[in-house]
């Protein structure tokens, strides 16, 4: 009996764990699913990918991953935290009509166009696991404090989901800053849990676009999928981000594994300025949905960018390479293909037309 009360108390808590904390967002609806059906890539239960993908973490392989998460962990993670640059505001507003952008590890990006400021997955939080019982800490100390740094913010733009893109905290610190938000389809509903305006936010299927001070934003196909929870998985979508201005256009990749949309998407939108591609977190078991850094430079020449910037990496162990993999591995590659790079620091501010030819600052860090 002892047990029968143990167990149901246990049943209970659970329970009462995923249905109130925030963190998990908000719950998939049969009104959602309506909505959701005008997109074409939503199959009636979930989103598909424009390219068949599967990847399978079975059962029989599941120890060997657990044991292998507990291996190797000291090169997986830098010895001392990752220092960033602090936020000089008279650089960063200066030139308007040159585009800007702060990148602050992982994927979070803080882009000027046109002068206006854009903010890219601002995952600031100090842990990519938060609901998990083992924690995944930011190689970079107290990053929650840069949102008070950062000026106002005309968009906030989700790529999709997942832990490390999307963070209750950071969006709560942001609530202030943010006039508008543009997310991928089905997103919206975990904002409005965390108390943003639903008039604030805005969805996006692939390639459907919006004018914002005369910068062209569009939603591009990535291929990967979504969820925060049990029983959501790829109840949302995920992509990636063009900006167009007349002068000026940017590809921001989003997560996902190597397809042949980087070359429709050069077909559509090309020349770009600079190209963001997702780099590191990659894994043999989930390579369908996370490119090797090869793969990423050759989406870079897939997509016809003149500079590349590998992102995805710097924020977090997330996979079982080391935490230096992902860039050394995307530099070399890029010199082998004479593709020219760009990989500032964390915080530092790089000024198109300005940026550094070579910054290896990660080096030297142990």
């Amino acid at each position: 009996m002892m047990i029968l009360i143990f167990l149901l108390a246990f049943i209970v808590a659970v329970f009462l764990y995923l249905r109130f904390n925030p963190q998990f967002g908000g719950s998939v609806t049969a009104e959602h699913k309506d909505y959701y059906a005008d997109s074409e890539y939503w199959d009636g239960k979930k989103f598909d990918n424009l390219t068949e993908t599967s990847f399978d973490i079975n059962i029989r392989r599941l120890p060997r991953l657990i044991k292998n998460q507990f291996t190797n962990t000291k090169a997986r993670r830098p010895k001392n935290p990752i220092p960033v640059v602090k936020f000089d505001a008279a650089t960063f507003e200066s030139q308007p009509q040159k585009p800007k952008f702060i990148w602050y590890g992982h994927s979070v990006l803080l882009l000027q166009i046109n002068g206006k400021n854009l903010l890219i997955d601002p995952m600031f939080g100090g842990d990519t696991t938060p609901i998990a019982p083992v924690p995944s800490k930011r190689f970079s100390r107290n990053t929650l404090a840069i949102i008070d740094e950062l000026p106002p913010i005309d968009a906030i733009l989700l790529t999709h989901d997942h832990y490390d893109h999307l963070d209750y905290h950071s969006i709560q610190q942001l609530k202030t800053k943010v006039h508008t938000f543009y997310v991928a389809l089905g997103v919206a509903r975990h904002l409005e849990r965390w108390g943003i305006p639903n008039r604030k936010i805005t969805e996006f299927n692939w390639w459907q676009s919006i004018t914002l001070h005369n910068i062209k934003i569009t939603f591009t196909p990535s291929r990967h999928f979504s969820g925060r929870g049990l029983t959501d998985r790829a109840k949302t979508l995920w992509g990636g981000w063009v900006f167009e201005s007349p002068q000026h256009c940017i590809y921001w990749s989003g997560d996902g594994g190597y397809g042949n949309h980087f070359k429709t998407i050069a077909s559509k939108f090309s020349p770009f300025d600079w190209a963001f591609i997702e780099c590191g977190q990659y894994n043999e078991n989930w390579h369908p949905i996370h490119m090797y850094p090869e793969e990423s430079v050759q989406a870079a020449i897939d997509v016809k960018a003149p500079i590349s910037i590998p992102v995805h990496w710097g924020g977090f162990t997330l996979a079982l390479h080391t935490w230096k993999e992902p860039v050394e591995r995307f530099v070399a590659a890029a010199q082998q293909k004479n593709i020219r790079t760009c990989t500032p620091q964390i915080g530092e501010i790089v000024i198109l037309g300005e940026e550094p030819k070579a910054n290896n600052w990660y080096v030297d860090l142990e």
